[in-house]
């Protein structure tokens, strides 16, 4: 009895060792629903705009850089909708500070670039579903790269960093939050 009790002990600190060496994302600000923190402040939408905070851990080896996107995969668009696009993320840095979206607030690490978003202006632009649709989901996802810098500026459109997110591509992670109006 006692050596499958000692077994079932190594077994599962192995496994808890193993699963927290994973690349991770999370995040102060939001849970499993945006707030109006979060919300945007356009299409009839009032909210505050504000990009949630977030944070990585156990960035793989040969990380150079980051990037995070927001996507919205239930727009009524056909094709989702880009709510906010940042790549060149140093590979020292570990989070995003709240805010860090507001391109003029200055919050975002020094030399990384915000794109375009489908509302065709660089930054963050916060849920803001059609009046009367169901939850939609958010998925944030931070790239970790094998290169420093992708080469784009911030005209760059969100397809045009994907592909050239997916050609630098160590790894990733990505968080869910949902919204309804």
């Amino acid at each position: 009895m006692k050596k499958v009790t000692l077994l079932t002990i190594g077994l599962c600190l192995g496994l808890s060792l193993t699963f927290s060496q994973t690349f991770t994302l999370t995040s102060k600000s939001v849970g499993g629903q945006a707030t109006s923190k979060q919300e945007s402040n356009t299409f009839g939408c009032d909210g505050e705009n504000l990009s949630p905070q977030l944070s990585w851990i156990n960035a793989p080896e040969g990380t150079k850089s980051f990037a995070v996107t927001m996507y919205d995969p239930d727009a009524p668009t056909g094709s989702g909708w880009w709510h906010w696009v940042v790549f060149d993320i140093p590979g020292n840095v570990t989070g995003l500070a709240e805010g860090a979206g507001n391109i003029l607030k200055n919050l975002a690490p020094e030399g990384c670039v915000q794109s375009i978003t489908d509302m065709g202006q660089p930054g963050y632009m916060g849920p803001c579903p059609p009046q009367g649709s169901s939850y939609h989901r958010y998925i944030i996802t931070v790239y970790a790269l094998k290169t420093p810098k992708l080469g784009l500026d911030s005209k760059a459109s969100p397809a045009m960093v994907g592909y050239n997110l997916s050609q630098n591509l160590i790894e990733k992670a990505s968080l869910i939050f949902y919204y309804k109006k």
